[in-house]
């Protein structure tokens, strides 16, 4: 998998090789007047190429032409310099996916970094990607596959699903019309439409198990604002909708903003005077936001809504009870 050289000729194929790539059929002129060269001299590079493997063919008809075909092997691949850095990084991060090639990827990286010009190699290592949020969660390549697959055929998937939260026993297989598949923090969800519960669904996968055949085909659907990020990041927050928080509240702390904007997450920090703080944030529920303000571990005032100054009171309540529980 050799970086392409500096030489006229290797440069030229690569730009060959690209244009190929591009569309499916070139005529010869036009692939002379993009490389700037003669007929003869795009003939003697496609047939370059074949020797290479790449399986080039020549397309009939009044301006003839060539077209890049599927291969039956990989040929060796021409990368520029940029397409090499990029691979490498990429590699570095399949290796932190938990899609279960984690070790075909360091080896793809071994070789690539190997024929790498020096340049190069210094600065693919001094890149250190780790994964954020925890260690990744391992996932079958087969279960990934099969369901890419049911998602590019647009055809419904079966499987079963452990939830933490159901109860032990047989259950029928889930039914989903799969849309999207998203790594986050270390773990792969997929996005789906519940034609039953006509709703939309999350599913952690590695904890579903496909079953074979596929269900019907389906019409794809937009997933609510039109983002798949956007969406998943919603539903981690408690939202149907939007990346918003569906409980926000607005408090003053005894605190400098030094010691606050550390811990507040996607909240937004703002000096009163010095040593108070005014902290607009949020949360899943109003008793999750009360519990996590308490953090803090100072005077609060509540600025609002009233919802939040309820369950500071419902806690209050709780705490005095756990407090005099003998």
């Amino acid at each position: 998998m050799p970086v392409a050289s500096s030489t006229a000729t290797s440069g030229r194929l690569l730009s060959l090789l690209s244009l190929l790539q591009a569309r499916r059929d070139w005529p010869g002129a036009l692939l002379a007047d993009r490389l700037g060269v003669s007929d003869r001299t795009v003939r003697r590079d496609v047939d370059r190429l074949r020797e290479l493997g790449y399986p080039v063919q020549a397309v009939k008809g009044p301006e003839g032409g060539y077209r890049l075909e599927a291969g039956g092997r990989m040929p060796p691949l021409l990368f520029d310099e940029e397409q090499a850095v990029a691979l490498a990084v990429a590699l570095r991060i399949a290796a932190g996916t938990g899609a279960g090639i984690e070790e075909a990827a360091l080896r793809a990286l071994a070789t690539v970094r190997q024929v790498m010009p020096s340049r190069l190699r210094q600065r693919v290592d001094v890149l250190e990607i780790a994964a954020a949020g925890g260690p990744a969660v391992q996932v079958g390549t087969d279960v990934l596959l099969a369901l890419s697959s049911a998602i590019r055929a647009t055809e419904e998937v079966r499987f079963d699903y452990e939830a933490p939260s159901a109860d032990p026993g047989p259950r029928p297989p889930r039914r989903v019309q799969p849309h999207h598949l998203v790594v986050r923090n270390g773990r792969w969800y997929l996005i789906g439409w519940d034609a039953v519960r006509e709703d939309w669904r999350t599913y952690r996968v590695d904890r579903l198990r496909p079953r074979v055949p596929n269900g019907p085909r389906f019409t794809p659907r937009e997933v609510p604002g039109g983002d798949v990020a956007t969406f998943l990041a919603a539903r981690f927050k408690g939202s149907a909708t939007a990346d918003v928080w569906p409980c926000r509240g607005e408090v003053v702390l005894d605190r400098p903003p030094a010691d606050v904007a550390p811990f507040a997450g996607d909240g937004i920090v703002e000096e009163l005077v010095p040593g108070r703080t005014r902290l607009l944030t949020g949360s899943w529920s109003w008793a999750a936001l009360a519990a996590g303000l308490l953090r803090f571990d100072c005077e609060i005032e509540v600025v609002g809504p009233p919802e939040l100054r309820a369950a500071f009171a419902g806690l209050a309540g709780r705490a005095t009870r756990a407090a005099n529980d003998r």
